[in-house]
């Protein structure tokens, strides 16, 4: 009998010491694998999926709303010519090996971003900057060629975050940031884990640790999610199960907005898509509202250029390319291509991708255009198509924030070339005027669409599933990013 009770204790306390685990631990399901751990020298929006805030930070970041707020740099000044940003930092914080982040590591994290021989995938960033002055250990100048009202915005990106010249060399295996959390481990093809960091200089986080799993196959997702092998999954990739983790109580389901805009992306600088009346057939040959619905199971707004239907710049110009197949026939016909073609469609990960992929495949084949299906990993897109320019036509969500400004860069990956287009962009990021800026960003939509530089089909919408205690997860996506720093378990 004494025996049977300690037996009993023994467990009880086993089970609320496995209990008192999880409550201060999280299990998070994406969908994509990062390529590797380094933000500041890939392309990849599932690095920031995992770092972003949680491991590195920058001088700003962008909050849960969309809104730019101080990061590292606790406070600046502007001159007034509007040219040089004063940073003043946050005192006491210090780098996961235990090194101080200073001034001179944000010299060096700029001018490397911006360096001849960058490899920062969004180096345009970067590119009004003149000068970096350390001015003294907390407090650094920076100097721009020209007034820059998204200068601040710009810093916010996962791009521009602080690194340290100290742990750059394996930055992409072994990531050193100045987070809430710092990376443990890296068990390739399966999952990433994060630990509280103790000495962070902000508030502690409510979680000890969190792992990022990588789930790619919808169905897996769905298991793995039904069975609680997950806490969280991100960017559901099964949005017709929806209703049935809504109807059941152990779940919530959060569905909001994201920057990603959803492309068909076409090589403007291949044959035949260097003729404006080919992509223009393509964009009429596709029907939007049937690939939301057969793709997304409903979840996505249409979208007739590069921009967030959120933005209060939006333009609506989905009747600029109303789906109508005769038409694209006929603008086929007189691009000199009456009998169609056959080009390459290569495909990432996604689901939005793989099944909005088959989708428009079937529609172009509709009009005469053979579209070859290629399944790559994302490390082979990022290596092939987006590296390379080796693609025909691509399907990809933009997740980044506020990005019509890529269309301004002729090596950027769909290698759109429009000297005007580019005008535009420089003088809009010297205007700080909110009228003046308004009335370029929407005349610059009306542009690319104009120019149907790409096929324009949705904003992706951001569906997350999780346990129904799990507290603070962002609703949407104004930056792919999972920031786990609020995220917390009901009691």
């Amino acid at each position: 009998m004494t025996m049977s009770r300690t037996l009993i204790t023994a467990s009880a306390i086993a089970l609320l010491a496995g209990m008192a685990t999880a409550q201060d631990s999280v299990t998070v399901g994406i969908q994509l694998e990062p390529p590797n751990l380094d933000p500041t020298g890939g392309a990849a929006q599932a690095i920031d999926s995992v770092l972003y805030s949680n491991v590195f930070e920058g001088l700003t970041r962008f909050m849960a709303d969309g809104s730019v707020v101080p990061g590292l740099a606790e406070s600046w000044t502007i001159s007034d010519d509007g040219l040089v940003y004063t940073f003043s930092l946050h005192a006491g914080v210090t780098f996961h090996d235990g090194t101080t982040m200073d001034a001179e590591d944000v010299k060096f994290s700029l001018d490397r971003a911006r360096a001849e021989d960058s490899t920062n995938a969004q180096k345009g960033l970067f590119a009004g900057i003149t000068d970096v002055t350390v001015v003294d250990p907390l407090t650094v100048q920076v100097t721009l060629d020209a007034p820059n009202g998204m200068f601040l915005f710009n810093m916010a990106w996962g791009d521009a975050v602080i690194v340290a010249p100290e742990s750059i060399a394996d930055i992409a295996s072994n990531p050193i940031g100045t987070g809430a959390f710092s990376f443990a481990n890296w068990v390739q093809g399966d999952r990433i884990e994060l630990t509280r960091n103790d000495a962070y200089w902000g508030d502690a986080p409510a979680l000890a640790s969190a792992t990022f799993r990588f789930i790619s196959d919808p169905t897996a997702a769905f298991a793995a999610v039904m069975a609680e092998d997950v806490d969280v999954f991100v960017g559901f990739p099964a949005p017709e199960n929806l209703p049935q983790f809504e109807a059941d109580p152990r779940f919530q389901v959060l569905v909001g907005n994201t920057e990603g805009e959803t492309i068909l992306a076409m090589n403007n600088k291949m044959e035949p898509f260097d003729n404006i009346l080919v992509r223009q057939a393509v964009s009429l040959a596709i029907d939007r509202q049937a690939i939301i619905d057969g793709a997304m199971f409903g979840l996505g707004t249409p979208i007739g250029t590069h921009f967030a239907p959120h933005n209060p710049d939006y333009v609506d110009l989905t009747g600029n390319s109303p789906y109508d197949p005769d038409r694209a026939r006929a603008l086929l016909a007189e691009a000199g291509y009456p009998d169609g073609f056959t080009t390459t469609l290569k495909l990432p990960p996604p689901s939005y991708a793989r099944r909005g992929g088959e989708i428009i495949a079937s529609q172009l084949r509709a009009i005469g255009i053979e579209a070859e299906i290629s399944n790559l990993e994302w490390a082979q897109w990022l290596e092939e198509a987006f590296g390379a320019k080796d693609f025909g036509m691509t399907i990809v969500s933009h997740t980044e924030p506020m990005d019509i400004g890529i269309y301004a860069r002729p090596e950027y990956y769909f290698q759109y070339d429009n000297p005007a287009f580019q005008a535009l962009m420089t003088e809009l990021n010297a205007e700080s005027d909110p009228a003046k800026r308004s009335a370029m960003l929407q005349k610059a939509q009306r542009i690319i669409s104009d120019d149907y530089v790409n096929g324009y089909l949705f904003e992706l919408a951001y569906s997350t599933v999780a346990d129904a205690k799990v507290r603070g997860l962002w609703v949407n996506a104004p930056t792919q990013a999972n920031d786990l720093t609020g995220v917390s378990w009901a009691d």
